[in-house]
């Protein structure tokens, strides 16, 4: 039902309000709504937050995005975790409608007694008790320039309309004809939704051995891969994610590069889930006990590290789940259990679970190992492809999670369609990865850092992940060190989470044949030894380029957001440029030659007006120590060899 003064398209809504948008604590979040009115008459607009306790927050004005236009926005930001409601309220402010029309007629002559009495009757109305010593004194002088007749009109009206009076007018207007839309659902989930730095390792690998005496290589575990937690905390990290540590299948085991033909002492795939040694409620027993994992997660919270579990719901042939729960699959015409398949690409050692067979069961043995790794200091879920499992699932899950422990957080693994992707981040999901990967050229990347900012923000939070174990793009295959430098800027700078792979660092760069996006030798199936002391101590490591760009973004206010970044212009057609600002006063320019290749000189056009900058202001390039003047117009050369980006910092005006 529309109400006396029309509140339309509001914006943010999921479902038309049936579901939370997304917020996070002390993230500044965009409301914005069409208000309008029939005739001339002024309006107002606010918008009201409402906590997680039941408390109504301050009012904040809504202002007219661009003149003529209806569209309001204003800007909120929940202060706690939880439950939030938003409402747009509209009025009719008649001491707008009466300050234009007095100034109007007052200066031409016409009704100018009558205009200082409905002014002066309009100030009665404004309820003193609500005004601070500083506002009364305004009113005060504002009630005796519309009744003292001694004056000169243009003097009394000039007192009227000062900027003292207008700024009253504003902080407590007469709300008349008030319209309320909403409330609608917010939910404002912890900081480390938001931002985040993630690297991924596989704990069987750090700290592997090859026995000197067979050859055989043996497995790290989780007490040689605690010792791999420094090198993580060193170069800046906060979120270390893990692959599966459960039991492994026998049956239909892979061997290295995805063969069927594995040896005997080849280790699988950590995806392929189950064996006699238990379920997702159990621990490879290469790797350690419960005992061992929760000391690995005590010394990784001791660097500020938090642990990400993969969750991957889907079982070997010889899971426990495949004789207890045979009704969790689905079984073909021939009696055999479906195995996984992505055409050509086939999964004979995992099986797929079926969501519809036993709903309810699937839920309470889901929730059931979810809790279990909960109370073992996991509070971050890395969820493997959720789009293969109904949208319906996960929101139950998801839903009953948060419902008792609202700072655990889920990762979605979703590289499908957007509609999905964004389905999975409606109800519930925390985060999303991207299609960032797959966005090297100038154009789309300017595309995709709009969309993810400002179009899918109420939807999905994005993690710029610059590689996985399944993603191997051929901008790194053939770019050379200078794309994984070029890659890893863009990712931090531009998304307040990214991650990286391990091995990214020693720009691991061969795929496993020509056109593929898979690793030659890749983790995912045999475990990997490093030197990671040998490359730092011959300099063949991104690892302290990676370390600062984390302290950047740590410095930084502006990095650590979503929704403030503004592209900006270069005449040159492999120069990125955009900004980001808190709000507050913190603002990063970056700059960035996308070209691993060769040297780039260009001229950097800046929007001056959306990123809040003056003319003229100082810049310091986080990266070098270098400090300029910069303004609307700015050259630079960026040599990749020596140099792939600027990262501004704004000094001063």
């Amino acid at each position: 039902m529309v109400g006396r003064i029309p509140v339309i398209d509001v914006h943010p809504l999921v479902e038309g309000g049936q579901l939370p948008a997304k917020a996070t604590v002390g993230e500044s979040l965009p409301v914005r709504a069409t208000v309008f009115r029939e005739g001339h008459d002024r309006l107002g607009a606010e918008v009201v937050l409402t906590g997680p306790d039941g408390v109504r927050r301050p009012p904040v004005r809504m202002a007219e995005i661009a003149k003529g236009t209806d569209r309001y926005e204003a800007r909120v930001t929940p202060d706690a975790e939880g439950a939030w409601t938003f409402e747009v309220q509209s009025w009719s402010d008649p001491l707008a409608t009466w300050e234009h029309a007095a100034s109007v007629k007052i200066a031409a002559g016409v009704d100018v007694d009558l205009m200082f009495l409905e002014g002066r009757l309009l100030l009665e109305r404004i309820d003193s008790a609500a005004l601070t010593a500083a506002e009364r004194a305004v009113l005060d002088g504002a009630l005796d320039a519309a009744t003292d007749v001694s004056r000169p009109a243009e003097a009394r009206m000039a007192a009227l309309a000062s900027e003292e009076v207008v700024a009253l007018f504003l902080a407590h207007p007469l709300r008349d004809l008030l319209t309320v839309a909403g409330p609608f659902p917010l939910f404002a989930d912890r900081r480390r939704a938001l931002y985040g730095s993630w690297y991924e390792f596989f704990p069987r690998s750090e700290g592997a051995k090859i026995d000197t005496r067979t050859g055989a290589v043996r497995s790290g575990t989780f007490a040689t891969a605690a010792k791999s937690l420094q090198r993580v905390a060193d170069m800046g990290f906060d979120v270390l994610y893990l692959p599966p540590i459960h039991p492994i299948g026998e049956i239909n085991r892979k061997g290295p590069n995805n063969t069927l033909t594995p040896g005997p002492g080849d280790p699988g795939s950590p995806w392929a889930i189950g064996s006699t040694h238990g379920g997702h409620d159990a621990i490879h027993p290469d790797l350690g006990t419960f005992a061992d994992f929760d000391a690995f997660v005590k010394k990784a919270a001791k660097l500020g590290i938090e642990i990400a579990l993969d969750l991957a719901l889907q079982a070997a042939p010889d899971h426990p789940w495949v004789t207890e729960h045979p009704e969790f699959f689905t079984t073909r015409a021939d009696g055999s259990i479906a195995y996984a398949e992505n055409p050509p690409k086939k999964y004979q050692d995992i099986y797929p679970v079926n969501f519809d067979n036993d709903f309810e069961g699937v839920v309470a043995e889901v929730e059931r190992v979810i809790r279990l790794w909960m109370s073992h200091g996991v509070r971050i879920f890395r969820v493997d492809n959720p789009h293969t499992k109904t949208v319906a699932f996960w929101e139950r899950v998801l839903g009953d999670i948060r419902a008792t422990d609202p700072d655990v957080l889920f990762l979605s693994e979703a590289f499908t369609r957007p509609a999905m992707m964004h389905a999975l981040g409606a109800v519930g999901f925390h985060q999303s990865y991207t299609y960032f990967t797959w966005r090297t050229a100038k154009g789309e990347i300017e595309d995709y850092l709009r969309e993810v900012s400002t179009s899918s923000d109420h939807l999905m939070r994005p993690n710029f992940f610059v590689n996985t174990p399944d993603i191997l793009h051929a901008f790194l295959q053939y770019g050379g060190p200078s794309a994984f430098r070029i890659r890893a800027t863009l990712a931090a700078m531009s998304s307040p989470s990214w991650g990286m792979y391990a091995g990214y660092e020693l720009y691991e760069h061969v795929a496993v044949k020509p056109g593929s996006e898979e690793y030659l030798d890749s983790e995912k199936y045999q475990i990997r030894i490093r030197d990671w002391e040998g490359a730092a101590a011959e300099g063949r490591t991104l690892a302290p380029y990676v370390a600062r760009l984390n302290a950047i973004r740590r410095a930084h206010p502006a990095l650590q957001q979503l929704r403030d970044l503004v592209v900006h212009g270069a005449d040159d057609d492999h120069t990125l440029v955009f900004s980001k600002g808190d709000g507050a006063g913190d603002t990063v320019i970056v700059v960035i030659n996308l070209d691993p290749h060769a040297t780039r000189e260009t001229t950097v056009h800046l929007d001056l007006e959306a990123a809040g900058l003056p003319e003229s202001f100082a810049v310091r390039d986080e990266l070098t120590g270098e400090e300029w003047t910069w303004g609307r117009h700015d050259y630079v050369r960026l040599d990749p060899g020596h140099q792939v980006a600027h990262i501004l910092t704004v000094r001063s005006a």
